[in-house]
């Protein structure tokens, strides 16, 4: 029978307690069992043994891995180009941003996300890091060397009008020569100009660790490295750190070396003393054909050494952004109807045309493969990633709602000449900047590339948790995938074993890991054996538009060495069956409403997943394969901006786009013979 202890017996044990007084049993003897006074006595026997007992108040992993989205591309306040065209927004402020809170735009608006971002990562420039920010501060030493005087209060409040965009235009385009050379003259101390940079560093770190949290938000350490060739062809990278204990110094710019296999060794020299860290190439589309070409900085043809370690230290392409998607061209595509999405056809920050051969993944893919069958490593065995290059620290997160990238110089539709500009601006443009003015249709506008940007992009993982590691693996071993902005959820595994309702199954996911290869990964041969894919896309509710249909893009090489592609529709919304011989989805008829930019409803799919295996495969020939998911039809951000403006949208642009996501490609070797 239980008892409880009664008022009168209370009061006894705390007496007991409190004056340090023995309980004896009935042989005079202490009894410990009675004594509550006992258990604080030196010697007594312990209550409880020590244990190793952890509290783990990390999230649960989650089965399966969990699709994460980010940017790994956001310029603030310490890139030059950025403080240039207006923007202050801090690091600190490009994280509050991808977190859900509303920060300015340089015009004055507010920024914000529908729903926060997963991992973000700032990239400002390394080249003359904060050097634009201090030389605008007319409080600081730096300010009053005369390449400064440029951007002297050009941030000033107010100055956001249509003519700062010509005095920004002229600033941006005088500090850099400038300052270099005052540098080269000895009029400036270069000690001066890397102090900057490493205070501006060491403040980005901050802000980067400052919002890291484990589990629910990651941030990275990041940099971009911004280099090109002497023909202007596009060759920047962003290096992105695994994590933030240990870092270099300064960051590794142009002006240490304008060649990117110096980065690489740099890379390789940190990798070394512990410092683990990938570079991204970005802008390929905007290259003239050299971030992709097949000889080295020298001109001499590619060996394993450069191959070996260009995949070492980049094991990732951003295959779409702000300037433009980096897939494929029409060119060099012709058998797909979709090669022509968001093409920016000019080198990056001119207007000059840029050679599609070298500039484009698909390409890259092929040549890569090829240089397999030559018995060299494939240096564009990549996965591929989005992000966005905003320089106002804020991802543009959808069509409709677009701030652009140029912070002031294109706030608004007139200045990013996606309508056209009133009688007055146009005449001050026309007078006072000839080669930015241009005629259309009878109107006025704006001459720039701006038109031939997208609304893009995001950079998408499978990873089981997030924090840095998680999401770094991730990174590593290619397990990524992009986004032209919607979070469309996209999956991609080969097999030889996979069964046709794999996709129906309840445990399908941790099957396609058990018994095959996610994205990003080689499949190994496996002889008289057909390679089988798993594909599932899941439509971004409700932001994005159903999907329309999932697609594989297959590249190979035949016994003349020569490389070939081929895309096939594998799954079709609304029922639709592909024609067999064509290899397409019929119409499913999706169309857009270009008076309210309304899409037609009840189209689509909310998911679309299959097993498809290759009808052409041949297991002599090495190739690769990814995933590429399509939206419906839906108004571009250009039509959007002529909608609210009550006109029509410019005659020379895209009304529509299909927003849509990749996958990392999968590659095949050939299977031997016999």
């Amino acid at each position: 029978m239980s008892r409880t202890l009664g008022a009168a017996s209370l009061a006894s044990a705390l007496a007991l307690l409190l004056s340090g007084c023995s309980a004896l049993n009935d042989a005079g003897e202490d009894d410990n069992s009675t004594d509550p006074a006992r258990v604080w006595t030196v010697g007594a026997a312990p209550l409880f043994e020590a244990g190793d007992e952890i509290l783990d108040r990390r999230p649960e992993p989650v089965a399966d891995r969990q699709a994460l989205f980010g940017d790994l591309h956001v310029h603030t306040t310490y890139s030059f180009d950025a403080y240039a065209f207006g923007t202050l927004a801090t690091p600190y402020d490009a994280y509050r941003y991808a977190l859900g809170e509303a920060i300015p735009h340089p015009a004055g608006f507010q920024m914000q996300l529908s729903q926060p971002l997963d991992f973000y990562a700032v990239t400002d420039h390394a080249m003359f890091l904060g050097a634009a920010a201090a030389a605008g501060d007319t409080s600081t030493a730096f300010s009053k060397h005369e390449a400064s005087r440029a951007l002297n209060d050009l941030n000033a409040e107010g100055n956001n009008g249509l003519l700062s965009v010509l005095q920004r235009v002229r600033a941006f385009a005088s500090f850099l020569p400038g300052l270099a050379g005052e540098i080269r003259a000895g009029s400036i101390d270069v000690e001066e100009v890397l102090e900057l940079s490493r205070n501006a560093w060491k403040d980005i770190i901050e802000a980067a660790d400052r919002y890291n949290d484990p589990g629910r938000f990651t941030t990275f350490v990041a940099y971009e490295y911004t280099t090109s060739s002497n023909d202007r062809g596009n060759l920047h990278r962003n290096v992105i750190f695994r994590g933030s204990d240990t870092l270099p110094a300064v960051p590794f710019s142009r002006f240490h070396s304008q060649n990117p296999e110096k980065l690489w060794d740099w890379m390789d020299g940190l990798r070394e003393q512990g410092i683990e860290s990938l570079a991204i190439p970005h802008n390929s589309n905007g290259s003239n054909g050299q971030m992709f070409k097949l000889v080295d900085w020298a001109g001499d043809p590619l060996d394993d050494a450069y191959t070996t370690q260009r995949i070492r230290n980049e094991p990732l392409v951003e295959i779409t952004q702000i300037k433009g998607t980096s897939e494929t061209h029409p060119s060099l595509s012709t058998r797909d109807e979709w090669a022509d999405f968001e093409i920016m056809p000019y080198r990056v920050a001119t207007l000059l045309p840029s050679e599609p051969k070298g500039s484009y993944v698909r390409d890259a893919l092929r040549q890569g493969i090829a240089l397999e069958e030559q018995g060299l490593s494939n240096p564009y065995a990549f996965g591929t990633i989005g992000s966005s290059d905003t320089h106002t620290g804020a991802t543009s997160e959808t069509e409709a709602r677009y701030t652009a990238k140029l912070g002031v110089l294109d706030a608004d539709s007139s200045r990013r000449s996606s309508t056209p500009l009133a009688l007055v601006p146009a005449l001050a443009i026309q007078y006072l900047a000839p080669a930015m003015y241009k005629e259309l249709d009878g109107e006025s506008y704006i001459e720039s590339a701006s038109p031939t940007y997208g609304s893009s992009g995001l950079a998408a993982v499978w990873a089981e948790e997030n924090t840095r590691p998680s999401i770094y693996d991730a990174f590593r071993r290619k397990e990524t995938f992009a986004t032209s902005g919607p979070r469309i959820q996209l999956r991609f595994f080969g097999s030889y074993t996979f069964p046709d309702d794999l996709p129906e199954a309840p445990n399908a996911i941790a099957r396609a890991y058990a018994e095959g290869v996610s994205m990003g990964s080689d499949l190994p041969p496996h002889p008289g054996a057909t390679p089988r894919f798993l594909l599932w896309a899941l439509a971004d509710a409700p932001r994005g538009a159903p999907l329309q249909r999932l697609q594989v893009i297959k590249g190979w090489v035949d016994a003349n060495a020569e490389t070939h592609e081929e895309v096939f529709d594998v799954a079709c919304s609304d029922g639709g069956r592909i024609d067999p011989v064509r290899h397409r989805c019929p119409d499913n008829g999706a169309r857009v409403n270009l008076d309210d930019c309304s899409i037609t409803p009840g189209k689509g799919a909310a998911q679309l997943a299959t097993v498809w295996h290759d009808p052409t495969f041949d297991p002599s020939q090495r190739a690769f394969y990814y995933a590429r998911a399509l939206e419906n039809p839906t108004c571009r951000w250009s039509t959007w901006d002529a909608l609210r403006e009550g006109i029509a949208p410019r005659s020379d642009l895209p009304t529509t786009l299909q927003e849509r996501a990749w996958s990392s490609p999968i590659w095949l070797a050939p299977q031997p013979a016999g």
